[in-house]
């Protein structure tokens, strides 16, 4: 990279930390569209989840066409432009409330997730290779704390003004007949628009900021001598196969991320928990993780490692995976809450052990990487579906709480990477 970074001190960390807290407000907000949505568009379970499919495949789909963008403005206008597609995403739910329309709310997503998709290319890399490698993990767990602590206040801001009084609406509304059932409704709906022209207006403002900061550039394609010579022979991505199980890893761990934190409300209403105290469950499953994270700051590189620590989490993910589905209803809602301190180091440690040796191919292994996440778009709907599936038989708490099954195999293979597979193809001892 280029020296311009390392001479700017503090401000970078600043910078990107305040996008980060973008990334965390407007992702977390998702857990609390999904339960609105669910009755304002009258949505069954796998419908409702298809807030989670819309955000996240942008991410897939948005990632190399994010990749030409950083080539043509650099990370610096590009995070820029990343936070103006955001504001228009958020823009179009205007629109979405006042037709209460669901594939209008569903297209705004996808535009939100198509500028987080630039915005992470951008910033993930750029803190990756902001320090010594062995200590990339504490530095993305200090932005993490940034993410995850605006999604702590995302579930609580917007359920006060969209689910504020909920239970009683719920209760209203199964009396009305169907020509006041749709007034009320859309009344309901209307109560999203002042909090996305407020996200709106903040990510226009942030956007103008970036675009005049002083944030440096990074130099991704520069390589020292000895990775320079270690990678002479490579010609392609695919010629490091850690990046590609890097890449299978974080897809499924940014499933089971968002099926903790997007599920929880849902699953507490499940157990008979109101709504209108339900809905604080988003904000402890993201508090969980800013614990991880503050753990990850004080404990990595200094007493454990990162990958280490990935062993850790994904450990703690199944065991509390199988608590959870096990055991009664308070203790089983608190291990879905706990899945946040499980799965708070697993994204910082998969980045740099996934784009550890890379060189010139960093830029086209982040884009690959930020694909990754694109298994949000997967994994919660198909929670929903076996909801739906099996609430027939077993009831909506069992359907709710035997689905967590999903979740196994997702942890089983971040243990694998965090073992075996972040060496393959590698002969040097992982940072």
């Amino acid at each position: 990279m280029s020296d311009a970074p390392k001479k700017s001190g503090l401000n970078p960390i600043i910078i990107i930390g305040a996008l980060f807290f973008v990334f965390g407000f407007v992702t977390w907000l998702n857990g609390t569209l999904i339960p609105y949505l669910k009755i304002a568009c009258q949505l069954n379970n796998f419908e409702s989840y298809l807030v989670a499919s819309a955000f996240y495949i942008a991410y897939l789909l948005m990632a190399k066409p994010s990749a030409w963008l950083l080539k043509v403005f650099g990370f610096k206008n590009g995070m820029a432009v990343g936070l103006i597609i955001i504001a228009a995403g958020a823009l179009i739910f205007v629109p979405a409330a006042l037709t209460r329309i669901y594939p209008i709310f569903l297209l705004g997503l996808f535009i939100q997730g198509s500028g987080l998709a630039v915005l992470q290319s951008a910033s993930n890399p750029y803190i990756t290779i902001l320090g010594p490698p062995e200590s990339a993990a504490k530095r993305i767990s200090i932005m993490g704390i940034f993410n995850k602590f605006a999604g702590v206040l995302a579930p609580i801001a917007l359920g006060s003004v969209v689910l504020s009084n909920i239970d009683s609406f719920n209760a209203k509304l199964a009396t009305l007949n169907s020509a006041e059932k749709v007034t009320q409704l859309n009344e309901l709906a209307s109560r999203v628009i002042v909090p996305y022209v407020l996200i709106v207006i903040v990510l226009v403002i942030l956007g103008i900021l970036i675009y005049f900061s002083g944030l440096p550039e990074i130099d991704t394609d520069h390589e020292d001598e000895t990775l320079a010579a270690a990678n002479s022979s490579k010609t392609s991505i695919f010629n490091f196969p850690h990046l590609i199980i890097g890449v299978i890893a974080l897809f499924f761990y940014v499933g089971a991320e968002v099926i903790a934190g997007d599920s929880i409300i849902s699953y507490g209403v499940a157990h008979h928990i109101p709504l209108s105290e339900a809905r604080y469950l988003a904000s402890c499953t993201l508090a969980f993780m800013v614990i991880g994270y503050i753990a990850g700051i004080i404990f990595i590189p200094k007493y454990i490692t990162q990958q280490k620590a990935l062993v850790c989490s994904a450990l703690l993910g199944v065991i509390l995976t199988v608590v959870a589905i096990f055991a009664p209803k308070y203790i089983s809602i608190a291990c879905i809450a706990l899945l946040g301190l499980a799965n708070s180091l697993m994204w910082p440690a998969i980045w740099p052990l996934a784009l550890s040796g890379l060189g010139r191919f960093t830029k086209i292994g982040s884009s690959l990487l930020v694909m990754g996440i694109a298994g949000a778009a997967v994994f919660p709907p198909l929670y929903g579906l076996l909801v739906d599936a099996c609430k027939a038989s077993q009831g909506p708490e069992m359907a709710a709480q035997i689905s967590y099954w999903i979740l196994i195999p997702i942890y089983l293979f971040i243990l694998y990477f965090a073992t075996v597979g972040y060496k393959k193809g590698k002969h040097i001892i992982a940072v």
